[in-house]
């Protein structure tokens, strides 16, 4: 190690009892493991900010602040720096007085609507709250003073978010059973909010020992992680469950198709079936009326999914019924419309039906809003739109 290594850990050695090396040591790694969530956080809210949700912002700047507050008033941590104690007390209740704007801003985006307009409140009145103390201290009073009066607001910010909730907990009345994700999110907050309230007392010299504010903190964050832990479990089971069914679908979507094409004397026909997505509207079907007579649907409904292939579903029983009429186009599609019309909002079917007549050497078409029918001539050299 080099000689300024080792004059330090001399000097830190020398001026620490071994329980304080402990303690600082627990703070020091508190706060490493806070500055590495906050890092990830922020890390993973720059890669998706098209989704322009604003908590794991929030909570990586609070992670942040509280983890430098940590550092800001540990011994061993100022000794690395020049700068004189002063400092040090300013920074820690600068932190102290803006920590509560992303930390509240954070509980913002999670909570629900009631605790919404509270926190409006509160951090309104703490902002400004931010703004007198900065004067103050601009004017010259000294940062144990700032830090008496940040002590009291912060009391007295903890005791009306507790009036606050029990206030609206009984103006609910009794509610259904809470979920587990929020009475794990309840249990780390109380851990949290009781230490931090410990906290505030020591800082008033009401009550003595360590601040153990970073372990409620710590205790939080490992709810919070639990919590997204169980939605990302929860959320690939349901997408696995919603593939699952999606493939079901479009099993069943298949089956609904023709599952080969007919065979008449003097006539190829081909198809081929390629959906955009794992369920579509598209659709064809044959209406085989007899050795020289066939009847071709191809059709489209508005919209993918599951919604259009239920609709073409629909379409496949419709076409089934025009047997009767199959060498009129127009009839087709207008029994066709009379069947479909008004079962469903929203979507639109278009259509397009060929009579295919070998005997008579004729070709009826008809269509309802769907693109031309290509007309290939082997002779002419040239493909005409109908």
């Amino acid at each position: 190690m080099s000689n300024a290594t080792a004059l330090f850990l001399a000097q830190a050695t020398t001026s620490l009892s071994r329980s304080d090396l402990r303690w600082e040591l627990a703070n020091t790694t508190a706060a490493m493991v806070l500055l590495s969530i906050a890092l990830a956080a922020i890390a993973f809210f720059c890669f998706h900010r098209k989704t322009r949700d604003l908590t794991l912002l929030y909570f990586g700047l609070f992670c942040i602040l509280f983890a430098v507050r940590l550092l800001a008033y540990l011994p061993s941590f100022r000794s690395l720096f020049d700068e004189s104690p002063t400092f040090w007390s300013y920074l820690g209740w600068v932190i102290s007085s803006v920590i509560i704007l992303p930390g509240g801003l954070f509980l913002y985006q999670v909570v629900g609507e009631p605790l919404r307009e509270f926190l409006r409140w509160l951090l309104a009145a703490r902002a400004l709250f931010a703004v007198f103390e900065i004067l103050a201290a601009a004017v010259g009073v000294t940062p144990a003073n700032l830090g008496l009066v940040n002590h009291i607001v912060a009391l007295a910010t903890l005791g009306a978010t507790v009036l606050f909730l029990i206030v609206s907990r009984r103006r609910l009345g009794p509610r259904k059973r809470l979920t587990r994700e929020i009475r794990v999110l309840a249990a780390g907050f109380l851990v949290w909010f009781l230490l931090s309230l410990h906290s505030n007392l020591l800082g008033l010299k009401i009550l003595p020992g360590h601040n153990l504010e970073f372990i409620g903190l710590l205790v939080f964050v490992a709810c919070l992680g639990y919590v997204s832990a169980n939605r990302t479990f929860a959320n690939e089971e349901r997408l696995l469950a919603i593939n699952n069914e999606l493939e079901i679908a479009r099993r069943i979507q298949s089956s609904t198709l023709p599952q080969s094409v007919p065979t008449l004397a003097g006539l190829e026909i081909a198809a081929r079936y390629v959906p955009m997505s794992a369920v579509a509207g598209d659709f064809y079907d044959f209406l085989c009326i007899d050795e020289k007579r066939v009847g071709i649907l191809v059709a489209d409904v508005t919209g993918h999914g599951i919604p259009a292939a239920l609709i073409a579903s629909m379409l496949k029983i419709a076409f089934a019924g025009q047997e009767e009429h199959a060498h009129d186009p127009a009839r087709v599609l207008t029994g066709l419309n009379r069947s479909l019309c008004g079962k469903f909002d929203a979507h639109f079917v278009t259509a397009a039906y060929l009579f295919v007549d070998l005997e008579k050497n004729l070709l009826h078409y008809s269509a309802a809003a769907h693109p031309p029918l290509l007309l290939a001539s082997s002779t002419a050299g040239k493909v005409q739109e109908i």
